[in-house]
């Protein structure tokens, strides 16, 4: 039986992670420009951490350790985003980023840590992804579409090296929290300069509510718990937690934007609960299970 905080710790990054798709979302469709929120996060992350920003050893790992953990979850996996859900609704966002996140753990699991995987899990796996195509199923062959999935799609790789990186590196939570908006503040605020913006017509309540959220919520509290959960449980179980996220965003979405289920999302909604189920699951015959890992 996995130990009940890092558990605990990776609910707690399903419900902060679908309402992020959702106020992002919302977000993007105010007068800011998703170079606006971007800086907005990471200032706001780094005012938060500050105290722990000058006292932070950085002779600790190596410039390329800052970058890939820093970035994967930095400015490159939120532009990607913000863009995507432009023209993507937030329920297919949950699915293109997170439900995508058990098949790119897997392969990253098995490429740097050589970890094998149980049959009944990797079917489960297989699952959550039928699943989560199924969710997808709404889609048009619009070009704006296209291009949403695709930025989507490569924001989710990103994640992947960000949570690969923690793990290979055995980061704390704490590192990640200084590390985070530290790399961000500093590569991203000149390019900032570069991309559209609409800071100065963007109202108080709009800027305050997002660098709330993201800054501090999101890349404070939920970085914690994504730190916390990989170090104690691992890549490939923390991926399928941000498996769920399809789940609860589409919910979410239906509740506060008013963005209907359709039969396919529903469909998909089934698929991965039960595929979630079935990865937990333990058989009995522990021999039977041990040949399953070979």
């Amino acid at each position: 039986m996995p130990p009940l905080k890092p558990i605990c710790a990776g609910l707690a990054v399903v419900v902060i992670w679908s309402g992020w798709i959702t106020l992002s979302r919302m977000g993007v469709h105010t007068e800011l420009q998703p170079a606006d929120i971007t800086l907005l996060r990471y200032w706001t992350a780094l005012l938060a951490v500050f105290p722990l920003v000058v006292r932070f050893p950085w002779k600790r790992y190596r410039l390329r350790q800052y970058l890939v953990v820093g970035l994967g979850v930095g400015f490159p996996y939120t532009m990607l985003s913000f863009y995507g859900l432009k023209v993507i609704h937030a329920a297919h966002a949950g699915v293109l980023v997170n439900g995508m996140l058990p098949m790119l753990g897997a392969v990253a699991a098995w490429l740097f840590f050589q970890q094998r995987i149980a049959r009944h899990r990797r079917r489960a796996i297989g699952l959550i992804g039928v699943a989560n195509l199924l969710m997808s199923g709404g889609f048009s062959l619009a070009a704006d579409q296209l291009i949403g999935i695709g930025l989507l799609l490569t924001a989710a790789v990103c994640y992947t090296f960000h949570m690969t990186g923690i793990r290979l590196w055995q980061m704390s939570w704490q590192d990640v929290l200084v590390i985070v908006p530290v790399v961000n503040v500093l590569l991203f605020t000149p390019l900032w300069l570069l991309f559209p913006s609409g800071m100065s017509m963007a109202t108080y309540h709009d800027m305050a509510l997002q660098a709330v959220y993201q800054g501090v919520i999101v890349n404070v509290i939920a970085l914690m718990c994504v730190a916390y959960a990989i170090r104690n449980l691992g890549t490939l179980p923390v991926a399928l937690f941000m498996s769920f996220v399809p789940v609860a965003t589409a919910l979410l979405a239906w509740i506060a934007l008013g963005e209907v289920l359709s039969g396919w999302e529903m469909c998909g909604i089934i698929g991965c609960s039960v595929g979630l189920l079935w990865y937990a699951w333990e058989p009995s015959d522990r021999t039977a299970s041990a040949v399953d890992e070979k």
